[in-house]
């Protein structure tokens, strides 16, 4: 395989000169220029751009971890971080990591090792005093409250929003209210979890075990709660589901267990995807793709800063 110096002999041109033209440097003579550009497609000269990156110090690229790829909620971050990378000439490497903490620790070591320029955390399994370990090597920023962190972050305020939701629902005549969840050690879950407890004892409500599903994240977990549910003596009335998905999952598999939505049970889903514009899900519209742009906007900063996005419950027919 030819050489920058095969090149430079080819061209009867300096070593230098050859690396000039490589980085369109404005003071090469025209006629060198195309004699550098003739040797190269000559010799089939292939530049090495990890040499390249290793010299600049950066590599244009931003590492994305996050726990699965086939799910419409991470999709539609990594389409706003995507389209935000593209603008400042960034590529972006997807760890799909499936809440594995080695899988995680390997994108932290990419970061170390000077693979990637910056790494954005949108869920993870791992301690957040691990990952802080690794700000020295290069920008993380998370999509999660990180309080105290000296990290960069943007973040929804779960709390609030299913604070808000269980309320909607109670204002509508609902005393029986359950929730479905897809991991309890998450931060986002911690929050919704405790907005639920809290809720229970500001309205006097009882607190039902049965009532939590857990393991949520599909369309085909919801057609799993319906089932249970159908087995139920007092099943709620309503149900927060963990994502539109798992909500659209309920919808569909109701006719199936003879349980009418919203009069025999009133649904809230999470995000406002697609699906639930298609099927008039109420929801809580949670702004994703602005999000992922925001997330890679604050990897290029020099600044440390946290971010808090708004969001809004949206009425439609499901409850």
């Amino acid at each position: 395989m030819a050489n920058i110096h095969d090149v430079a002999r080819l061209a009867g041109v300096s070593v230098t000169t050859v690396s000039r033209v490589l980085n369109n440097h404005p003071y090469v003579k025209r006629e060198k220029v195309e004699a550098v550009n003739q040797s190269i497609k000559q010799s089939g000269y292939i530049r090495n751009i990890n040499a390249v990156n290793l010299k600049k110090g950066k590599t244009n690229l931003v590492g994305v971890v996050l726990p699965f790829l086939d799910h419409p909620y991470f999709a539609q971050l990594i389409q706003g971080i995507s389209l935000a990378a593209s603008v400042h000439h960034y590529k972006i490497v997807l760890y799909q990591t499936g809440y594995l903490e080695d899988q995680e620790m390997e994108a932290l070591e990419m970061l170390k090792l000077k693979q990637i320029d910056s790494l954005i955390i949108c869920s993870r399994k791992i301690s957040l005093d691990i990952v802080e370990r690794y700000r020295e090597y290069g920008k993380i920023v998370l999509f999660e409250n990180g309080t105290d962190t000296s990290l960069s972050y943007t973040f929804v305020d779960h709390y609030t929003c299913f604070m808000k939701a269980l309320n909607y629902l109670y204002d509508r005549g609902h005393r029986e209210i359950g929730f479905c969840i897809n991991r309890l050690d998450g931060t986002n879950s911690g929050q919704r979890e405790r907005a639920y407890q809290d809720f229970l004892e500001i309205k006097g409500l009882r607190y039902n075990e049965e009532y939590i599903f857990k393991g949520c994240h599909y369309l085909e977990d919801g057609e799993r709660v319906l089932h249970e549910l159908s087995g139920m003596k007092h099943r709620p009335t309503a149900l927060l589901a963990t994502s539109d998905q798992v909500a659209a999952g309920m919808i569909t598999a109701s006719p199936t267990y003879n349980i009418a939505i919203p009069d025999d049970l009133a649904i809230i889903g999470f995000d406002d995807q697609p699906i639930a514009r298609a099927m008039n899900i109420t929801t809580v519209g949670i702004p994703l793709h602005s999000i992922g742009e925001l997330l890679l906007e604050q990897t290029m900063s020099e600044t440390v800063s946290h971010k808090e996005v708004s969001v809004e419950l949206i009425e439609r027919l499901t409850v």
